[in-house]
């Protein structure tokens, strides 16, 4: 049941103004311009109307007063109704159904606009939504506008509408909007969930073939981990074995080193006790030292007689090639040739050279310089002599000087080689003497000798035999730092399991039975796994296989979120179709229930005849505009069927079946009468009639009034009507004026209270 309206900054209504509405029919009235169709638009404009053309203005700004001379303007226009909440008849199932408390017994729905157009809606204070205020009058079927509000010069809207309009007025009527919303709502989440499909579909769809290569790189890493399971085993066995094998041979190699040296110790003991029975013998010590310096010198001596000898060969060698020269240049020149020389002269040439060699043998330090003169001496006689052939001769005096130099050096030579056999025999004489001395003790000393040098000989053994042992030792360091260096490597293949051979047990016996090249495989075994688990990455991969994991998950929650919408689709699928059946019975059940009220108030009204109104379907074509006529054409393809409504009349005692040959009363009472029979089956918590009733005569009036008597007691009525008739049927009366300030005004009178107060 309404209650009451408050208006606020709403067109005419510059100041607060309420409108009580505690009786059946509650009338307004009041002159032409007083603003009485501003209430009607009120109630419209508060149940969320969003059409400002049917509120009478082009846009938002307008519905709020504009201001007077008297009255400024205001900022906002704000419209309050409140309804009667007693049997908690209004529902909500929206989105915000728990945030909104509906269990009151009054429901207050505001509405507020403001001059930059924002719009506010309120349900007992809170804000909201418009959808939220639709759906929860939807509850109680009332709409913002149709078969309950119908303003001034709209009576015969529902015979102006299209078929459809018309079905989309009875189905409000009806009470179905709400399968409409739900429908649509239906749909919208359909749409969402067959986009939400598609979108999960293809995430899947790219996701797929990351997950196949991610699972063959799992499948790599699994064999990977195989292997390094293999590799951990081997290893247990490999090191254990290795540490065992080391442990020992580093054991005995040093136990031998240490025999070894203990030995090596005790023959040098031997050599120094020797060494020092031989030092007190020093006669013999001291003839062994000059034995070894006679032998040293005399070897010396051959030394120095070897070298003499070779170079007194090339020494004869050099003057056997200037002799062969020397010849050959005598036979180019000529023997034949003799020249004369006075005897005188030669005879002169040679006491001078005689003089010269004398010279040379009492003072053998100047042959040089003799040599010199003797040869300026040759060389003036024979350029006095010579003749024509001065070169050769020249030369063959050259070559006879260079002759005697290379004489003078052999014998120079054999001086010395002679100097060198001297003191060769002198040593040869003294060492046979040494000698001689020597073999008098050489008995003594000579098992001492014997056994010095034997031990030599067990020294340098013994030292072979230390050179051997530390070299293996050697190769045992190396093999233990390649133990370390094969830990490490191993830790960096499986971790902390390459510790694992230190829990390892072996039988050693069967192990020191058994080659060494055993074990020798077993590390090639290991390599072999090694240098697979490298060209497979190596590292343990937990990235990828978290990777996989994550991808897995979000496949599996794809696979469900995809189960899920194919469901939630198929469910809203039913429920769309399962509505569209619901709203198709219950619409041709409440036609049938319309057309035996609308025959009653038809024949009521026009005092017989007959009326109805039949549902038919159409098929729509799509239609498009040709771009070069402007003109509408049809493209050929079937839309969906459309289901839409025709009312259908027949006059009593006319032949009129058609609207449009039906005047304006007749129009006026036939929408009345279909308004009436419509409200009738579904009726409405209350009505709005704005001067329905201003195209009927005297008469219809009463008719009107009568008809108005009816709906009140099913809805109640809010009349705006300049009639006698339809006010005498009110309980309450509201009149609006307006005064100098343009400014509408409220008065109210109650027809029971005026009774008494006249009586």
């Amino acid at each position: 049941m309404l209650k009451h309206l408050e208006l606020s900054g709403f067109k005419s209504f510059p100041k607060k103004a309420t409108l009580e509405f505690n009786a059946p029919v509650t009338a307004i009235v009041g002159p032409n311009g007083s603003g009485k169709s501003n209430v009607a638009e009120a109630i419209r404009f508060v149940l969320g109307e969003q059409s400002i053309k049917s509120l009478r203005s082009k846009k938002g700004e307008d519905l709020i007063w504009n201001g007077s001379k008297a009255i400024p303007q205001t900022n906002r226009a704000a419209v309050s109704i409140t309804f009667d909440n007693s049997k908690r008849v209004f529902k909500f199932d929206g989105e915000m159904s728990q945030d909104l408390n509906l269990g009151f017994d009054e429901i207050v729905i505001s509405r507020e606009v403001y001059r930059d157009g924002v719009n506010r809606y309120l349900i007992n204070g809170s804000q909201v939504r418009l959808r939220d205020i639709i759906e929860l009058l939807a509850s109680v079927n009332i709409g913002a506008s149709g078969h309950h509000i119908i303003s001034q010069g709209e009576a015969d809207r529902i015979l102006n509408s299209s078929a459809k309009d018309r079905r989309v007025m009875i189905e409000e009527s009806l009470g179905l909007k709400i399968y409409h919303w739900k429908i649509g709502e239906s749909e919208r989440k359909l749409g969402k969930t067959n986009e939400n499909l598609d979108k999960a579909e293809s995430l899947r769809r790219e996701i797929l073939p990351h997950i196949k290569f991610l699972k063959k790189q799992v499948e790599k890493i699994e064999r990977a981990e195989e292997m390094r399971s293999r590799l951990a085993e081997n290893y247990a066995e490999y090191l254990k074995k290795e540490e065992t094998y080391l442990g020992r041979e580093k054991r005995r190699t040093e136990g031998d080193k240490h025999s070894v040296e203990k030995e090596v110790s005790r023959i040098d003991n031997e050599i120094k006790a020797i060494k020092d029975a031989l030092a007190r013998q020093g006669e013999d010590s001291a003839r062994t030292d000059e034995l070894h310096r006679l032998d040293s010198e005399l070897r010396r001596l051959r030394a120095g007689q070897e070298e003499l000898s070779r170079k007194l060969g090339r020494a004869d060698a050099k003057i056997e090639f200037i002799v062969r020269e020397e010849r050959a240049l005598k036979t180019k020149r000529g023997e034949a040739d003799v020249r004369t020389v006075p005897f005188s002269e030669v005879e002169g040439l040679a006491k001078t050279v005689e003089s010269v060699f004398s010279e040379v043998q009492n003072a053998p330090n100047l042959l040089s310089d003799a040599i010199v003169r003797l040869r300026r001496l040759l060389a003036d006689f024979l350029s006095k002599h010579r003749g024509g052939d001065d070169d050769i001769t020249a030369k063959i005096f050259a070559i006879r000087e260079e002759l005697a130099q290379a004489e003078s050096e052999k014998r120079e030579i054999e001086g010395l080689l002679t100097a060198l056999v001297s003191e060769e025999n002198k040593c040869n004489l003294a060492l046979a003497r040494a000698k001689e001395e020597g073999d008098k003790n050489k008995d003594a000393n000579r098992d001492r000798e014997r056994l010095y040098y034997e031990f030599i000989a067990k020294r340098s053994e013994a030292s072979g035999q230390l050179n051997v042992i530390l070299s293996r030792l050697q190769i045992i360091a190396r093999e233990e730092a390649s133990f370390v260096e094969e830990i490490k490597e191993g830790s960096a293949l499986i971790g902390q399991e390459i510790l694992k051979y230190k829990r390892q047990t072996i039988d050693e016996t069967a192990f020191w039975n058994e080659p060494r090249s055993e074990q020798e495989a077993r590390r090639k075994e290991i390599e072999k796994i090694k240098i697979r688990l490298e060209d497979m990455g190596g590292g343990g991969g937990s990235e990828i296989l978290k990777e996989y994991k994550d991808m897995e998950e979000r496949d599996q929650f794809l696979t469900r979120e995809i189960d899920d919408l194919k469901k939630s689709a198929e469910s809203l699928s039913s429920l769309i179709k399962e509505l569209k059946e619901k709203l198709d019975v219950q619409f041709d059940e409440g036609i049938e229930k319309i057309n035996e009220q609308f025959e009653k108030f038809f024949n009521l009204m026009f005092g017989g005849g007959s009326a109805g109104i039949t549902v038919f379907e159409e098929k729509k074509k799509t239609k498009a505009i040709d771009p070069e006529t402007g003109e509408e054409i049809d493209m050929g393809e079937d839309e969906e069927i459309v289901r839409g409504i025709d009312i259908k009349v027949h006059l009593p005692q006319k032949k009129i079946k058609d609207l449009a040959m039906l005047s304006g009363g007749e129009r006026a009472l036939t929408s009345i009468a279909l308004l009436f029979a419509i409200s009738q089956v579904n009726p409405p918590p209350f009505m709005v009639l704005d001067e329905t009733d201003a195209a009927l005569d005297e008469a219809n009036s009463r008719k009107y009034g009568e008809m108005l008597g009816n709906l009140s007691k099913l809805s109640q009525l809010v009349v705006i009507t300049h009639n006698r008739e339809t006010m005498s049927r009110a309980q309450v009366l509201y009149g609006i004026t307006t005064g100098g300030d343009a400014a509408s005004k409220l008065l109210s009178i109650k027809f029971d209270e005026a009774v008494d107060i006249a009586k």
